[in-house]
């Protein structure tokens, strides 16, 4: 593997040192893609049987990859780069690679080989346990993988970060550089704002009504075909990816030219696929974006999780919910799906998605309700991380705090506590990343708009490259040289706020409701 160069003029440093450090760093980074490549075949393809050994698999490979990541001779390497010239003369692309190859190598070195074997090994056969249990509904079954799950997550956290918070140590994974107690405010700000809002739409005069997308029949496999035109018109690259099929939507890529998008299909419901492939596509665009000479070092890796979370909810809300991209695509769906649509119009499908009705099911939510579901996971994961909420007592938390929320009682934990694969493979700390995604994307659309004064019209006339290319240059190619927050203040102009998401909410959704 050749040593990356910076894009344009620049040419390689020359320095050893460096250039033996970043190829190090990217054996490490082919071996985390062997990882993936795993975790994508045990979502979609592996045989349920298959789990134990997957498991075996999964925690040597977990073991080799954190040696490489951990080598000595890597740190030697790194430590004196830290000291050296390029660390503060060198390109911006190179001083970060420096910096946050150091960053990740010093969080790598804490972890005891033992803990990274045992909870690659721990998660494989958890996510087997949670597939099962919610396919029965039973807590039981899943409650002692997540009692282990939790104590190898915190023995994790307190390894990386000795002394911090134990929740900030895990979220500084996902998010770089958050921390809980800044989050809470801007969350809780959120949460009035949305609360209000659901109460006004319950209570309004004209209530969208979403049947005309809900109970019809959308063949799957024209839904196949359709979606992935779909996906493609805004600018997923299908020589560079792929669409399959998995029980819980996700995005994995495997190398620069490898990006794997899934969905799940319900012939009843259009939008549970048509919007999972607009998210999940989002991702898969955002790592199409990202430099390719960079693979496999931070200039070629997404900046957060907040940030992907940013473009795949543009792309799903922003984009896909608006008028004018339903006035492109309203012909293609009625063709695709002629008893269904056929008597409708572009008009009456949007106002259909702007239907405003709380549901136990976080991918399934409208916009607007949306957000809850995810403050909750964030506010009953930190109390367990901090052992203010026992693992056992986690489905009664659920609701409680369900019902206070949405009116609602799930009535059996598979629409509760068990819904969602996050804990049950070690992702502690990842639900926040979904609202500030969201947070982000609203602030992103807003600056687009003033950038891009014909953004309707080029979606109306399904011309979606005007803010792909505006994205590529404000976000993707900026690759890991940014946090998230420094990043979206570059794009915007503005601080980062939450009033961004809730003026975007109430513009689009008020109006639907007669408000």
């Amino acid at each position: 593997m050749t040593p990356p160069t910076e894009s344009g003029d620049d040419q390689p440093t020359g320095d050893a040192t460096f250039e033996a450090a970043c190829r190090h760093a990217r054996r490490a980074a082919v071996l985390s893609s062997v990882e993936a490549l795993l975790g994508w075949d045990e979502q979609t393809m592996m045989p349920a049987a298959a789990a134990p050994h997957r498991a075996d698999q999964a925690a040597e490979l977990a073991a080799v990859t954190h040696r490489l990541r951990t080598d000595p001779a890597q740190g030697e390497r790194l430590a004196e780069l830290a000291t050296g010239s390029l660390a503060t003369s060198g390109t911006p692309r190179q001083q970060a690679t420096i910096r946050l190859l150091k960053r990740d190598f010093d969080k790598q070195s804490r972890l005891p080989g033992r803990l990274v074997e045992e909870l690659a090994r721990t998660c494989v056969e958890a996510q087997q346990a949670w597939a099962l249990a919610r396919a029965e509904s039973s807590w039981q079954r899943l409650q002692p993988w997540l009692e282990r799950v939790f104590a190898l997550k915190r023995e994790q956290a307190a390894c990386q970060a000795p002394g911090c918070d134990a929740y900030d140590a895990l979220l500084d994974d996902y998010e770089p550089g958050a921390r809980w107690r800044a989050i809470v405010p801007r969350f809780a700000s959120l949460r009035r704002g949305i609360v209000t809002l659901v109460r006004q739409c319950a209570d309004a005069a004209i209530r969208p009504d979403d049947r005309l997308l809900t109970e019809s029949v959308f063949p799957v496999d024209d839904q196949r075909r359709f979606v992935r035109e779909v996906a493609a018109r805004i600018g997923f690259d299908f020589d560079r990816g792929r669409l399959d099929t998995t029980n819980h939507p996700f995005c994995s890529t495997l190398g620069p030219g490898d990006c794997r998008i899934t969905t799940r299909w319900d012939e009843r419901s259009l939008p549970t696929a048509l919007f999972g492939v607009l998210h999940e596509a989002g991702h898969g665009m955002y790592e199409q974006g990202l430099p390719p000479n960079w693979y496999g070092l931070p200039p070629g890796e997404a900046a957060s999780l907040g940030i992907h979370e940013s473009q795949s909810r543009l792309w799903e809300n922003l984009v896909g919910r608006s008028r004018a991209f339903w006035e492109w695509c309203f012909p293609s769906a009625r063709a695709a799906f002629p008893a269904a649509l056929g008597a409708a119009d572009a008009a009456g499908v949007h106002a259909a998605l702007l239907a405003v009705k709380p549901s136990f099911i976080r991918v399934e939510a409208d916009e607007v309700t949306y957000n809850l579901h995810v403050m909750m996971r964030f506010d009953l994961e930190r109390a367990v991380v901090h052992g203010d909420l026992p693992v056992p007592e986690l489905p009664g938390a659920w609701n409680e705090r369900f019902e206070a929320d949405f009116g609602l009682r799930p009535p059996d934990d598979a629409r509760g506590v068990l819904q969602d694969i996050h804990w049950s493979v070690g992702l502690v700390g990842y639900f926040p990343t979904y609202t500030l995604g969201n947070i982000y994307a609203a602030q992103l659309m807003a600056a687009a708009r003033r950038r891009i004064p014909d953004l309707d019209p080029c979606f109306a006339a399904g011309r979606f490259r005007p803010l792909l290319d505006w994205l590529r240059q404000e976000i993707h190619t900026t690759g890991r040289l940014l946090e998230s927050e420094p990043l979206v203040e570059r794009a915007t102009g503005q601080p980062v706020s939450e009033h961004w998401l809730l003026d975007s909410l109430r513009e689009r959704y008020a109006p639907a409701h007669g408000l």
